[in-house]
């Protein structure tokens, strides 16, 4: 063999080697071998990537976009948009901007900059010690129990507070644990739930809430992904003869496309929460039917707003079997009915204001609203506002009950989302005082914490307001004995329930 060749033939041996010990080296046993955990870390770090790149995600066990309904929704009413309507696209108006221009800080002083930034960091630092509370001891799990350090899972078994708190993640720059979270989140099976019974408004507002703003956000396609997944799952919700929700969902009846039945008696917040939500989905996949779902329960509310014993507001308790919210004598701006009232200038935002009846619905509803808020007599007689609740009677006398709530707090923000998107300044500055009224509340109490309820001296008007001791003695005298008649009360039904 000449020189010549046998170069050749080296070469190619030599070739034939760098690739075999390539090959062998990209094996994953050999690389655990040789690099071990690093080599794994290393793996594990650039398959998360950076913030804006996307993580693959499992599949879960169930495909709900899979189930064959018993009950069709039919014709799809479509996502309201600009390209539908040439002509109306002219005529609509861009909304207003809601949020205060940024100003530059020249007359600011380093102590105000020193102050503003210790508070931002004492905002992180306190999240960030939660969030390591949670993933120390409820890793994966629905809700940390903060004394104990031990969890539950109360809403299905799929990381609520994970899911939940993807956007804050985002928001306050952790980009490591967002990372984390959304690696776990990618794997959640929505096959399979701790409950057998699915509560529909809080799968909404925590689990596609949480996915759709993260997503919305980072852009990562393993939320968009589970977000689908869970969409289809509350879509089951539907499946019911009058194609309203169910409070509840069968889940393994829900996965056989059986239809199911509709409660009786659920309060308004919880199918009138599902809106937002749904649209968004609608927007960001393409597919009309989560909004399609969702706008035919809104056309209820809608038709029946004014028809109610206080006209703009809603009942406590409303009846989706018969497609009834108007019947009913309590009213609250409070738990049970908050989120309904919170969503509709949201709605109005998120669509542009290409669905007339939100802004209507928004105004309906700010203008009842007036009605359950009142001014409290407090020592500095500051002008505020606190929400309230009331009975209506069967001659049509609102009777307003002045203990109001925590959850009541949405409603300061609700006025001044509503009054800068429909331009109405005096919205805003009613939004001001019942965020004063919230702020107040918070200041009043030794930790610095609103209670869940609490009762407070009304004035006789907003400008005949002064504070009188007497009068507020008076008043929580008779607080204090109609909650001892009511302890008693409860008292004596549990010795009868448990005792006869």
């Amino acid at each position: 063999m000449s020189k010549r060749s046998r170069r050749q033939r080296n070469v190619v041996v030599a070739l034939a080697g760098i690739l075999l010990i390539w090959w062998t080296l990209s094996t994953d046993f050999v690389q655990g071998l040789l690099f071990g955990s690093a080599f794994a870390d290393l793996e594990r770090h650039m398959n998360q990537g950076p913030s804006h790149l996307p993580q693959v995600s499992t599949k879960s066990s169930f495909d709900w976009s899979k189930v064959r309904y018993q009950f069709s929704a039919g014709a799809l009413t479509p996502v309201p948009t600009t390209g539908r309507d040439n002509q109306r696209q002219h005529k609509q108006k861009p909304l207003p901007a809601v949020q205060k221009k940024a100003q530059h800080r020249s007359g600011s002083s380093a102590a105000q900059e020193r102050i503003r930034e210790s508070r931002r960091q004492e905002v992180k630092k306190v999240f960030a010690g939660d969030w390591e509370a949670y993933r120390r001891h409820a890793w994966l799990k629905d809700a940390l129990m903060p004394i104990s350090g031990g969890f539950r899972d109360q809403f299905s078994g799929w990381a609520a507070t994970l899911v939940d708190s993807l956007d804050t993640l985002w928001i306050l720059g952790m980009r490591e644990e967002f990372d984390e979270a959304v690696a776990a989140v990618a794997k959640i099976d929505f096959g399979n739930s701790t409950s057998s019974r699915v509560n529909t408004f809080e799968t909404n507002i925590r689990y596609l809430g949480g996915l759709i703003a993260a997503y919305d956000l980072s852009k990562r396609n393993a939320l968009l992904v589970k977000a689908i997944e869970l969409g289809d799952l509350i879509y089951a919700a539907f499946n019911t003869r009058n194609r309203m929700p169910v409070d509840f969902i069968d889940f393994e009846t829900a996965k056989t496309g059986e239809g199911l039945i509709v409660e009786h008696n659920v309060v308004s917040a919880s199918p009138g929460t599902l809106s937002l939500e749904l649209t968004r989905l609608s927007q960001i996949t393409g597919d009309p039917k989560y909004y399609d779902a969702i706008s035919r329960v809104m056309d209820v509310f809608y038709n029946g707003q004014q028809k109610t014993k206080i006209p703009g507001l809603w009942p406590t308790y409303v009846s989706m079997s018969k497609k009834d919210v108007v019947t009913g004598n309590q009213f609250t701006l409070a738990g049970s009915a908050d989120s309904i009232y919170e969503y509709l200038p949201k709605m109005h935002a998120l669509l542009d204001g290409l669905e007339p009846k939100y802004e209507v619905m928004s105004t309906r509803f700010l203008e009842a609203a007036k009605t359950l808020l009142f001014r409290p007599m407090i020592p500095n007689n500051e002008p505020i506002l606190i929400p309230s609740s009331a009975k209506v009677t069967n001659q049509g006398k609102v009777v307003p009950d002045h203990e109001t709530e925590h959850l009541a707090c949405f409603i300061g923000g609700a006025y001044a989302l509503a009054g800068k998107l429909l331009g109405n300044q005096d919205y805003v500055n009613i939004g001001a005082k019942l965020t004063l009224g919230c702020v107040y509340s918070y200041r009043s109490f030794p930790t610095g914490i609103m209670p869940e309820r609490l009762n407070m001296v009304a004035c006789e008007s907003y400008d005949n307001c002064q504070w009188n001791t007497t009068k507020f003695l008076e008043e929580r005298a008779k607080q204090r004995e109609g909650k001892l008649l009511q302890l008693l009360l409860f008292l004596f039904l549990f010795f009868l329930v448990f005792f006869f």
